[in-house]
């Protein structure tokens, strides 16, 4: 009778925990880690320091917190400075969004950045930019000499794009086109954002940040 009472007993623990008594806990579920196995931190209180989080939910539409942001905050004194940097890229430069955006989607494409690309689609074309351009940029070296699609500025903003996550080196016929369509100012905040975007592209893979 005894060991039919520890029998019913485990069975029933294993109805309401899904594990044997004294066994390990479950697993997580798949969406709270990333594809490299690093477990993304929770979107609550205990996500990060307060005035960390606060700020980063300030960018965030609805105050909900990316998967990005939730890799991040493993190290919150990266995560403040990462906010900080990208929110002046985002809401404080005078070069154009919609060649900032174009830059940053050649990235995706160049850097096969999925989680980068699906970001930031429907901010390229919220700054303008089209469908059509999107599936061009696919093919970021057909993109290059694309002239159906994309106007000098766009072509030049790809050319200094390509080099700069290619090669890291730019040449001075690249340069020379750039500086023809944007005024230095917007050159330099040009060349900010994809070394910044760049740096996202390899953070989200390496970390394998999935879309929400």
């Amino acid at each position: 009778m005894i060991r039919l009472n520890m029998a019913l007993a485990v069975a029933v623990d294993l109805l309401l925990t899904g594990s044997a008594v004294g066994a390990e806990p479950p697993p997580p579920p798949p969406s709270a880690i990333s594809r490299s196995g690093i477990p993304y931190r929770p979107d609550d209180a205990t996500a990060g320091p307060a005035e960390v989080v606060g700020a980063i939910r300030a960018r965030r539409a609805g105050g909900k917190l990316l998967n990005l942001d939730r890799m991040l905050l493993h190290s919150p004194a990266f995560a403040q400075g990462w906010n900080g940097m990208f929110g002046a890229i985002r809401n404080k430069l005078t070069v154009s969004p919609r060649l900032r955006e174009l830059a940053i989607m050649s990235i995706g494409a160049i850097n096969k950045a999925e989680y980068e690309w699906g970001q930031h689609e429907p901010e390229f074309l919220k700054a303008g930019g089209t469908r059509a351009q999107l599936a061009a940029l696919r093919d970021p070296v057909a993109a290059l000499t694309d002239s159906k699609n994309f106007d000098e500025p766009e072509r030049a903003t790809l050319a200094l794009t390509h080099e700069m996550t290619t090669l890291v080196t730019v040449s001075q016929t690249t340069m020379r086109r750039v500086r023809a369509v944007l005024p230095d100012d917007q050159v330099v905040e040009l060349i900010g954002a994809i070394a910044g975007y760049n740096m996202v592209s390899r953070f989200v893979v390496a970390t394998g940040v999935e879309m929400e």
